[in-house]
């Protein structure tokens, strides 16, 4: 049970997998995240440091400044493309229906996952999609149970 389509080495705002299982469709789409937040902002240590006590921290070990230059350069790198909107962070949203009828259209989801990240491919947002796979499908069969109980109570009444 996973997605065999992939989502591209270029993505946008709404692309979409798809895939059937237990007589579910499931779609995976890519939404993109409204924080503003740069990349900076959401992970600790984004900028590597030469200071022991900091998040970012490089070293100790041999070549330390030449590591310490090179993840700078890369974090340069990576803070420009965020910058010139090269790369996003959004959120993989699962939605399920059946027989063309969508049961839950966030059965479940992730945010703050980068998109088209410097060096990156995207097939970890195919793996993001699968992760949630298990957890879009607890929701439909419970979706769809609740449906069932209430048109079993309204049938009773009437």
């Amino acid at each position: 049970m996973t997605f065999t389509e992939k989502f591209g080495v270029f993505v946008c705002e709404g692309d979409a997998i798809t895939c059937e299982v237990d007589g579910f469709d499931i779609a995976a789409r890519i939404l993109r995240d409204d924080s503003p937040d740069a990349p900076d902002e959401r992970q600790d240590g984004f900028w590597p440091s030469e200071y022991i006590g900091d998040p970012g921290f490089i070293g100790p070990g041999p070549n330390w400044r030449q590591r310490l230059a090179e993840a700078r350069t890369k974090a340069e790198t990576i803070m420009a493309a965020w910058r010139e909107d090269e790369w996003f962070y959004c959120g993989i949203v699962l939605s399920v229906s059946r027989e063309g009828v969508t049961l839950c259209e966030h059965a479940a989801t992730l945010w703050g996952v980068e998109a088209n990240y410097p060096g990156a491919d995207n097939s970890y947002l195919t793996d993001v999609a699968n992760e949630l796979l298990p957890e879009a499908l607890t929701e439909a069969h419970a979706t769809l149970a609740r449906l069932c109980a209430g048109h079993i109570q309204t049938a009773a009444r009437g």
